[in-house]
């Protein structure tokens, strides 16, 4: 490929959720990023894909563009809901965590999604969170209460900035991610756990709060610090992480630092299935492994771009035959007795992608060239569609 950057010059523009609008993504020659990665409990499933799809589409333009990228994808190994799994299955968390990671790092090497930069597990940052939560205490943003350290929300002007939602939903949220807002020790029903005692059976650390574990939202912060900066360019994840997940993130990094945690927050809408969120809590799962019993990884990847990340859609029979159909479609026109690559395509392509990461957009650029009998390998390879050579990040 050539001249990546557009000719005028102009900036990526991505939809920033904090501030509600799409506003330039103007980051240095290497961009820092962090998306939230999986509770390895169970197989990945497409609302896991389309997430990390999406942040793979976003890493392969901004290298185009010219930037080095960063992006950090944790592993939450240890947590209420991972604990509660190897409890039922009568194994030990952490090996239910290497398996599951084991299996979902397939799935995302069969989607052809580029290697993480760095791939941390929460147990490996225990050292750092103690004393993340020490920095929080030291600044006066976190109390001790019935053997429990929380963050108090009180404290810390900003809290709400990142979902805009009002107090009701967020302790309605709360409530609905175990974030428990009735919990006697606290505060305030907003406040949030940043280490816990641990139930009987549950593996504990020592600390000066005594022994315990972690709360969820404590590890990524950690991670992130370690493993990028005090400020990263973006942070990503699933819509549903937004609140609480997100936003306390946000309070606790910036208490502890002083400093801004993250330039631009980047959501990828939901996967739905038979009206509701594909997730595993509600068991109507589409699983990644399945769906590559019966089709080239590409489509499934087609199957997830042609949605754009921040609308949510439903999963129905349709969708992998039509993506199927559509990389037939590619192939047979970039294959074709002296088809030449088109530039159109990749010049569209790239102006898409730059528009919000407008997948859609691209598809139908991509779409358009083949109809014009034109071959269209690389501007699929901008969506991480190789239709020569052998896949490789």
């Amino acid at each position: 490929m050539t001249d990546p950057a557009p000719a005028d010059g102009a900036p990526m523009r991505l939809y920033d959720t904090a501030r509600r609008e799409v506003v330039p993504f103007e980051p240095g020659p290497t961009v820092l990023m962090y998306t939230c990665g999986i509770t390895p409990y169970d197989a990945t499933h497409l609302g896991h894909a389309a997430t990390y799809v999406t942040y793979d589409v976003l890493q392969r333009r901004l290298r185009d563009r010219g930037h080095e990228t960063r992006c950090v994808r944790n592993i939450t190994d240890v947590d209420d809901d991972i604990l509660r799994k190897a409890k039922e299955l009568g194994v030990h968390y952490l090996d239910l965590a290497a398996a599951e990671t084991a299996r979902f790092d397939g799935d995302m090497i069969a989607l052809n999604v580029i290697e993480s930069w760095s791939e941390p597990r929460a147990t490996s940052a225990i050292a750092d969170i103690r004393g993340f939560i020490g920095m929080v205490l030291d600044q006066g943003h976190a109390y001790i209460s019935g053997g429990a350290v929380y963050f108090d929300v009180s404290s810390f002007d900003g809290f709400g900035q990142v979902s805009n939602y009002s107090r009701d939903e967020m302790i309605e949220l709360a409530r609905q991610h175990g974030g428990n807002p009735d919990d006697p020790n606290k505060h305030d029903p907003l406040d949030f756990v940043l280490w816990q005692p641990s139930a009987e059976g549950e593996p504990a650390w020592e600390s000066l709060w005594g022994p315990g574990r972690p709360g969820w939202h404590i590890e990524c912060s950690a991670l992130a610090l370690r493993e990028l900066d005090t400020t990263i360019d973006l942070h990503g994840g699933g819509s549903d992480l937004i609140f609480p997940h997100h936003e306390c993130e946000r309070a606790q990094s910036e208490a502890a630092t002083g400093q801004p945690f993250v330039r631009h927050w980047m959501h990828q809408a939901m996967v739905r299935m038979d009206g509701e969120k594909m997730s595993k809590s509600l068991g109507n799962l589409v699983f990644i492994s399945d769906l590559l019993k019966t089709y080239d990884p590409r489509a499934i990847r087609l199957g997830i771009v042609v949605h754009h990340y921040r609308d949510s859609w439903e999963w129905d029979d349709d969708v992998m035959p039509q993506a199927a159909a559509r990389l037939d479609a590619w192939l047979a026109a970039t294959e074709a007795p002296g088809a030449s690559d088109s530039e159109v395509a990749l010049a569209e392509v790239r102006a898409r992608l730059d528009d919000d990461l407008d997948t859609p957009g691209a598809v139908a650029a991509i779409d358009a060239a083949v109809a014009r009998g034109e071959g269209v390998a690389s501007a699929a390879t901008l969506l991480g569609v190789f239709l020569v050579g052998e896949p490789t990040t």
